[in-house]
C-alpha cells in the first residue's frame, strides 16, 4: 500500500509542477475500514506596496501544498497518519516566505485513536487541532503549512451534546527555519521537545437553548531555551469565554468571545534578555449577522475586534494569539497578512453571497487602528516607539469568489486585498515608502 501511495503522490505532483491544479482523491477499502485522502493545491500570489520593513516592494510566488491522509479502523483502535508537503517557488530573495509557507515532506500526523465508549475518545501521537472558534488553536486552511502537535487528547461528550476536551502537547517546530533551507524547500523533519509544552482544556454546552452555545477554555503555554534554541521563555495562562449562535438562512447569528492572558515572558529571545516580565494582555471579538432567505442567500454582518498592545516597560501587555488562525476574519495571509490579534482595534462590514451551489463569495471593509501607539501594529513589524505616528493604520478592503467549474470536482478561487495605508503605516520611523498595498491570488481545485 505504501508503494501505491507514493506512486500516486508522484503522479499528482507531476501535475502540480505545471502549477495549475489542486487534487483531492478519496479512496476507500472494500471493507469500509480504510480511508485514504490525497490532496494537492497550487496557488499563485502577488503583492505590491509591501508594508513590512526590509522586504522587496513587490513579490510573486507559487505555493504548492500536497497532503496524504490515511486512517485504518481496526475496531476499537484507529491508526492514522498524514504527510504534508508545503513548498514555495519563484519568490524573490529576502522574501517574507518562511516556515508558514514551506514545510517539505513532513509527517504532521501519526496517531492512535481509541473509543472507550461512544462518549469518550483518546488520541495519542502526532495530530492537528481545530479548537473552538479557531482563533487560538487551529489547523491552517489557507496558509500553506499547518500547526501540528505531539501528545495526548481526550474528547468527552454526553447525550445532550455537551462536549469537553483535555489535551497535553508539545508543538512541532517547523524545519528548516533558516533562509537557505526555506529557499531550497529542503526536507528536514520537524521536532518537538519538552522545552515547549502546550496544554489545557475546554467545555462546550448547548443548554442555553435556542441554538446558542457557550464555551469556556483555559490554555497554558510553557517554553524555555535549549542548546541552539532561543525563546522568549513564555509562560502564559489564557482563560477565555465564548457565546455564539451559528449562521443560518433566514436567521440572525451572533458571537462574543473574550480571553485574558497572564503569566510571564521576556521581551525578546536575545541571549542577554533575562528579565521575566509579568503579562497582562487580552483580546475580544463580537459580531452580529443576518442571513436572508433570498435566492442569492446573502448574509450581512458587522464585527468588532480588539487586542491589547504593549505599552509598558515593567510588564508585557501585547496579546499572544498562540496557534490560532486569522484568515477567516482578517483576510489573506501568506505574502499578505498585515492583521493579527495583537495591538488591534478594528471594525468590519461584510457581505457574503451564495448565488447557487456553484458560487460563493464575500466583500469586506475593515478600518484599522493600534490599541497601543508605541507598539508594532499586528504582523507588520512597523513600530514607532514614541507614539508620534498616531494610531490609524489604514483601511483594508478584501474580497473572494469561488466557483465550482464542475460541481464537486473542479473549483476556481480568486482573491484580492487592498490596504489603504494610514498615517501610522506611512510615517512611522521604519515604515517602508512603498505606497498602498495590493495583493491578489488565483487558485484552482480539482477533486477526483
Amino acid at each position: 500500500m505504501v508503494s501505491q501511495i507514493w506512486s500516486l503522490r508522484g503522479w499528482t505532483r507531476a501535475l502540480l509542477v505545471c502549477g495549475w491544479m489542486t487534487v483531492a482523491i478519496p479512496a476507500r477499502a472494500e471493507d469500509g475500514k480504510l480511508d485514504i485522502d490525497f490532496y494537492l493545491r497550487a496557488r499563485v500570489e502577488t503583492i505590491s506596496g509591501e508594508f513590512r520593513p526590509g522586504l522587496p516592494a513587490t513579490n510573486t510566488a507559487l505555493l504548492l501544498r500536497t497532503e496524504i491522509r490515511a486512517e485504518y479502523d481496526a475496531g476499537p483502535i484507529r491508526i492514522g497518519g498524514e504527510v504534508f508537503d508545503a513548498r514555495a517557488y519563484f519568490q524573490r530573495s529576502r522574501s517574507s516566505i518562511n516556515t508558514a509557507e514551506v514545510n517539505a515532506v513532513e509527517p504532521v500526523q501519526a496517531y492512535l485513536k481509541t473509543d472507550f465508549s461512544n462518549r469518550a475518545t483518546v488520541t495519542l501521537g502526532r495530530f492537528t487541532i481545530n479548537q473552538g472558534s479557531r482563533r487560538l488553536i487551529a489547523r491552517s486552511i489557507f496558509r500553506n503549512s499547518t500547526n501540528a502537535f505531539t501528545g495526548a487528547r481526550i474528547d468527552l461528550s454526553d447525550r445532550q451534546g455537551d462536549h469537553a476536551v483535555l489535551f497535553w502537547t508539545m508543538p512541532q517546530t517547523r524545519l528548516p527555519d533558516d533562509p537557505a533551507g526555506i529557499a531550497d524547500n529542503a526536507v528536514e523533519l520537524d521536532r518537538e521537545r519538552l522545552g515547549v509544552q502546550f496544554f489545557g482544556g475546554s467545555v462546550t454546552s448547548r443548554k442555553l437553548g435556542s441554538g446558542t452555545t457557550v464555551e469556556a477554555y483555559l490554555y497554558r503555554l510553557a517554553e524555555h531555551d535549549a542548546p541552539g534554541i532561543l525563546t522568549r521563555d513564555r509562560r502564559l495562562w489564557t482563560p477565555g469565554l465564548r457565546v455564539y449562535h451559528p449562521p443560518a438562512r433566514g436567521k440572525t447569528d451572533f458571537e462574543v468571545e473574550a480571553a485574558w492572558q497572564g503569566g510571564t515572558t521576556r521581551g525578546s529571545a536575545r541571549t542577554n534578555d533575562l528579565a521575566d516580565l509579568p503579562v497582562s494582555a487580552w483580546f475580544a471579538h463580537a459580531h452580529i449577522g443576518h442571513g436572508f432567505a433570498h435566492a442569492w442567500s446573502p448574509r450581512l454582518a458587522v464585527q468588532f475586534d480588539i487586542a491589547s498592545g504593549d505599552r509598558s516597560s515593567t510588564r508585557y501587555t501585547r496579546f499572544d494569539p498562540l496557534f490560532g488562525a486569522r484568515v477567516f476574519e482578517f483576510g489573506p495571509s501568506s505574502l499578505y497578512g498585515p492583521i493579527s490579534r495583537s495591538n488591534l482595534i478594528s471594525a468590519e462590514a461584510r457581505v457574503e453571497l451564495s448565488p447557487s451551489k456553484r458560487w460563493d463569495g464575500y466583500v469586506a471593509v475593515r478600518p484599522l487602528w493600534l490599541q497601543s501607539s508605541s507598539d508594532s501594529f499586528g504582523a507588520t513589524g512597523v513600530r514607532d516607539s514614541t507614539g508620534g505616528a498616531g494610531r490609524y493604520a489604514g483601511t483594508q478592503v478584501d474580497a473572494r469568489a469561488r466557483y465550482w467549474i464542475r460541481p464537486s470536482h473542479v473549483r476556481l478561487a480568486l482573491g484580492y486585498a487592498n490596504l489603504f495605508k494610514g498615517d501610522f503605516l506611512t510615517t512611522a520611523s521604519n515604515a517602508p515608502a512603498t505606497g498602498d498595498t495590493h495583493y491578489g491570488y488565483g487558485e484552482i481545485t480539482l477533486t477526483l
